[in-house]
């Protein structure tokens, strides 16, 4: 979940004090503390592109933010060809290699914590905006619980009730390298199973939060690419991952395209936490950082095995 030792130990204190009074509050309307009165860029990219440039981009757009050059910007994305995620600080240990280029799937490391995520079929998401707006300020949790606010509101325009797991919620030291076999606090779950996963980088002048919502297809895919002791913990893993995590397409009972997510959503974080969204792309700034961030770093074998 986190980027650095700051935010891990957030993380393990918890929530302030004030986002865990506002835990059972998601559904209510952004109160003045929320509400900043600066545009947002809302950055939509339907075109499916490769994991490195989808992290390259994200990460270009944190950089400019940083430095006072970009916009706070709530971004829409999508994967191709397949791509296994990894943690910032996760073993490529954690992967069957071999395994993972035989299906067909890219490898990259997130610049963000958290455990593999297999991304295909998805609608992704995130948020890079400056720590000091109102709505990204406090500890790791906090900005969690209000982002979750945007999530809830705009899965509620597609006909999914979610609510974010309990604050206390945390993946155990047993738990397995894929990311939605559990929840951890504040991500979403919607009939009792997890539906979409998060993961945060907190820097001294930006806050990169992104997240996976699987829209159908079958989740244990990603189980193939795990390096385990045997077929034996595979199927095990299997098993869990299928009763602990589901598809948008399995809670509506039909396929719903990008578009259509990406249209709710926005709706969602603009109504739920009082952004003022405006359609824009990449600055010819950031294109070019990103295709050098894409080519020096998430391209680079030696970044994908630095764990």
């Amino acid at each position: 979940m986190t980027l650095d030792a700051r935010s891990a130990a957030d993380t393990a204190r918890g929530p302030s004090p004030r986002a865990a009074d506002t835990a059972g509050q998601i559904g209510q309307a952004p109160g003045p503390a929320d509400l900043d009165g600066r545009p947002w860029r809302l950055l939509v990219q339907p075109m499916p592109a490769r994991g490195a440039w989808n992290m390259a981009v994200d990460e270009a757009i944190a950089r400019g933010v940083a430095a006072g050059t970009s916009p706070p910007t709530l971004r829409f994305y999508a994967w191709a060809p397949p791509c296994v995620s990894l943690g910032r600080n996760q073993p490529l240990a954690a992967l069957d290699v071999e395994r993972c280029r035989a299906l067909g799937y890219e490898i990259v490391r997130r610049p963000t914590g958290g455990r593999a995520i297999l991304h295909t079929d998805e609608f992704t998401y995130s948020v890079i905006a400056s720590p000091d707006l109102p709505i990204m300020q406090g500890l790791v949790l906090d900005t969690y619980l209000r982002l979750s606010r945007g999530l809830v509101a705009g899965l509620g325009r597609l006909g999914i009730a979610a609510e974010p797991a309990p604050g206390s919620a945390r993946a155990g030291p047993n738990a397995s390298a894929a990311c939605f076999e559990v929840p951890s606090a504040y991500e979403l779950m919607a009939s009792g199973r997890k539906l979409l996963g998060s993961a945060q980088s907190r820097r001294a002048r930006v806050v990169l939060q992104h997240g996976s919502l699987p829209l159908y297809g079958d989740l244990t895919r990603l189980i193939a690419c795990l390096a385990l002791d045997g077929e034996e913990e595979r199927a095990r893993l299997r098993l869990a991952l299928s009763g602990h995590a589901v598809t948008v397409a399995q809670l509506l009972g039909r396929r719903v395209s990008f578009e259509e997510v990406a249209a709710a959503m926005a709706e969602g974080f603009a109504a739920a936490l009082g952004l003022k969204l405006e359609p824009a792309g990449l600055t010819p700034t950031e294109l070019a950082l990103a295709e050098q961030l894409r080519r020096e770093q998430y391209d680079d074998p030696a970044w994908t095995a630095r764990v």
